[in-house]
């Protein structure tokens, strides 16, 4: 008898083996059982097999999530500042001249002189006019005896009405001489037109000046004006009334009240003339002095933020990226109400936006993140206690 080889005799028991299995029919239940058993002790224990199932996913969806950190910020009522550049200069500016050719006769006023209105700032000499302002007044005296005496004899009826009337004829017509002789007379006369002080005398006693030659400038230092230009966005937070700050070069402040404000814009800056009226009794702010206005817009409802938090929209907007309640991400654009040391004042934000603080350059409008409170030093640097506790 032949011998079976061992790898035949090997085949031979698998396949016995196999037939054997298959027989039994358990391998339909492969897998079955012990998800059976798995769930069977689920329930056992009391726990639902969807509730496992969605904790699962959504710790698995924060996983995928970006984290940001967020913060509402506390809300105050801020006043917008308007800070300009300018200049102050006089109330009012004038440059006296003479009317008619001359020798300088008098000339009572020098530089850095105070003068009220119709005070005598320098005279021709004119003694030929004088003289005939003389004349006239002696004229008119005389006609106004002859008109006197002429109304006693006609109210007698010694006197033809006729003669009565040439009396009063004669006293207008002296009259009338008298004016003109004193109006030419007041023509070698310069008087100061308002109260001031003489800023500039470019003539001496004596000197010969020609018709319309400039003899004096003098300048109405009270109030004192400082001047600027504002921006057609700042345009809409002043009005006439507004109080406003002016500081000049050499370091003194000095309070103001804005008196006129433009509405004829500058064709080449677009800017708008602003004028500033500051009491100057003692004149101690001098004309054409630089000077930084500062003014107060109405106040409005605003936040105070870092200037790290301020970013770029999608269309190109400055603005601030915030988590809405669904915590997806949204943006807002914002109002620069001030800009101050501690941080920007931003207003146009609502009331209850969650703004993100760390990881707005890392997300977009629309993405969902996972939102967390920020740390309480972010929160101190945003109302400015981190400054404060520096110092």
């Amino acid at each position: 008898m032949p011998k079976i080889r061992f790898h035949k005799l090997a085949a031979i028991v698998v396949l016995i083996g196999f037939a054997a299995w298959m027989a039994t029919g358990e391998f339909s239940s492969v897998g079955s059982v012990a998800a059976n058993k798995a769930k069977a002790a689920e329930v056992d224990q009391g726990k639902a097999p969807d509730a496992s199932k969605a904790k699962t996913s959504e710790v698995e969806l924060k996983a995928t999530l970006r984290t940001v950190a967020v913060v509402t910020p506390p809300r105050k009522t801020y006043a917008r500042a308007i800070r300009i550049s300018g200049l102050t200069e006089a109330d009012k500016r004038a440059v006296l001249a003479t009317r008619v050719a001359g020798v300088i006769d008098k000339l009572p006023v020098k530089q850095g002189q105070h003068v009220k209105t119709g005070d005598l700032v320098l005279m021709l000499a004119a003694e030929e006019k004088i003289s005939m302002v003389d004349n006239a007044k002696q004229l008119v005296a005389q006609r106004k005896a002859e008109l006197d005496a002429a109304e006693r004899l006609a109210k007698t009826g010694n006197l033809p009405k006729l003669q009565l009337d040439t009396a009063r004829s004669n006293l207008t017509q002296a009259q009338s001489q008298l004016d003109t002789a004193q109006a030419e007379l007041d023509r070698d006369e310069v008087k100061a037109p308002f109260d001031g002080v003489i800023d500039r005398v470019p003539v001496e006693l004596g000197s010969s000046v020609m018709q319309g030659g400039e003899v004096a400038t003098i300048l109405k230092l009270d109030p004192i004006i400082a001047r600027g230009e504002i921006s057609e966005r700042d345009l809409g937070y002043l009005k006439l009334g507004d109080k406003a700050s002016v500081r000049l070069v050499n370091g003194q402040t000095v309070e103001g009240t804005v008196r006129y404000i433009s509405r004829d814009a500058s064709s080449a800056t677009r800017t708008f003339r602003v004028e500033i009226a500051i009491p100057n009794a003692d004149g101690s702010v001098p004309a054409g002095m630089t000077a930084e206005i500062g003014l107060s817009a109405l106040p409005t409802d605003a936040i105070m933020l870092p200037r790290s938090v301020v970013t770029l929209g999608d269309k190109g907007d400055l603005g601030i990226r915030a988590v809405g309640k669904d915590n997806k991400v949204v943006f807002y654009p914002i109002d620069l109400v001030d800009d101050t040391p501690t941080g920007l004042v931003l207003g146009g934000i609502p009331a209850d936006a969650r703004i993100i603080v760390a990881g707005q350059e890392l997300v977009k409008e629309g993405d969902g993140v996972n939102a967390v409170e920020a740390d309480q030093a972010t929160i101190n640097k945003l109302i400015g206690e981190a400054t404060a506790g520096t110092q």
